[in-house]
């Protein structure tokens, strides 16, 4: 039997289709809380973007047979696994012998076909993909994406966008704000578009969100995670088990793995409000910006030097190398957006009152002075940062 789930994010949709009902199953917990995900009726919606995923030894075999069979090649790393990437005329086809899957995608319909024998790889790969192809429709409809953590103030529209370089503290403003009185909109990157005159309309990009056993101990949250694990549940499947070890046995030391990258708790949307009570939102309107820094030596407070938005704050498909866009679901979009569009997102959010924040190990003190800047600086009639430079005016 065929199931089906349905995700509609502005004007973008695709549908997602299976042979087992736990592949679809995924996509509607995974994207629900942010998206628009709903069951669907499989026989009315094969037209359009869709993603086939079907549990198909026979035809994982057969394409990879394919890619094999004398045709150019590209090895390509798609999702920490390593991926051999051919066409067969029109369509580009794929083999992923680390995940057991292959692919097939027909660029001009938005079809794209995974094959493979686990149903939770299947699972994984198509949830992936589905976003990719609503990442494709939003970029060439004048979105953008931006590296940055989001939150909105419950019953208003107004979103605080944080930036900054990894270990900055995106994740933990957001999370700060969120856990008193504010909705978590992203944890990481956020889809924008210029709207109206002067606003930056702001959407989430769904995804499992990384977060050190310190920081979750420091939330207070380690004790619910280690419940909801001595109960069978888990987090996202990604999560190492190392981590999974830890949070069981009461350990909130930083892990690492063997290239100096932190180990992390890997927690689903949907995972937020319902173990966290952390509130979840779904759209907003950027008005303001954040730029945290960490420093445990020091207290809580407002720092004087804030900067400009820069390149590395948008995403690029020269950055986005965990997910390049080897299925041509972008159709020649850069993978962050259209220049134009960079463009104009950037001197919009010029406009807008920036803060720079310095925060410490201290979380009730962090919370506080977060909440009070977030608050003034959303405040109608808060006063924007004058910038002397176009942030992109070198591009």
């Amino acid at each position: 039997m065929i199931s089906a789930t349905r995700l509609d994010a502005a004007t973008a949709a695709v549908t997602v289709l299976s042979n087992r009902a736990e592949v679809t199953d995924w996509a509607l917990r995974y994207f629900g809380p942010w998206w628009n995900a709903t069951s669907a009726d499989a026989a009315a919606l094969r037209v359009g973007p869709v993603v086939i995923a079907d549990v198909e030894p026979a035809d994982y075999e057969e394409i990879t047979r394919l890619v094999h069979d004398g045709r150019p090649t590209e090895e390509v790393d798609y999702a920490k696994h390593t991926m051999l990437v051919a066409h067969d005329g029109e369509d580009i086809i794929a083999t992923s012998p680390e995940e057991g899957i292959a692919y097939r995608s027909t660029p001009v319909s938005g079809r794209l076909v995974l094959a493979g024998a686990d149903a939770r790889a299947l699972a994984l790969a198509a949830a992936r993909l589905a976003r990719e192809s609503i990442r494709g429709q939003l970029l060439r409809d004048g979105w953008a994406v931006l590296h940055a953590s989001a939150v909105v103030r419950e019953g208003d529209s107004a979103t605080v966008l944080t930036f900054g370089d990894k270990g900055a503290g995106k994740t933990t403003t957001a999370l700060l704000l969120a856990s008193h009185g504010w909705q978590l909109l992203a944890n990481d990157r956020v889809l924008v578009r210029p709207a109206g005159a002067r606003d930056v309309q702001v959407l989430p990009w769904p995804s499992a969100a990384a977060l050190g056993l310190g920081l979750l101990h420091s939330l207070g949250w380690d004790v619910r995670a280690r419940e909801y694990l001595r109960a069978g549940a888990g987090f996202h499947p990604t999560q190492h088990e190392s981590v999974t070890e830890a949070l069981l046995a009461g350990d909130h030391t930083p892990l690492w793995d063997g290239k100096g990258k932190e180990r992390k708790v890997q927690v689903c949307p949907d995972q937020f409000p319902a173990l966290f009570e952390v509130p979840l939102a779904t759209g907003g309107r950027a008005a303001a910006l954040l730029f945290p820094q960490v420093d445990a030596d020091a207290a809580p407070g407002v720092v004087d030097a804030v900067r400009a938005l820069g390149e590395a704050d948008f995403m690029s498909g020269a950055t986005e190398d965990r997910y390049p866009d080897v299925f041509g679901l972008a159709q020649g979009v850069d993978g962050g957006g259209r220049d134009s569009v960079r463009t104009e997102v950037a001197l919009r959010l010029a406009a807008l009152p920036h803060h720079a924040v310095r925060l410490n190990h201290d979380i009730p003190a962090g919370a506080a002075l977060l909440g009070k800047v977030a608050d003034t600086a959303t405040r109608p009639g808060a006063s924007p940062l004058r910038e002397t430079s176009h942030p992109y005016k070198d591009r």
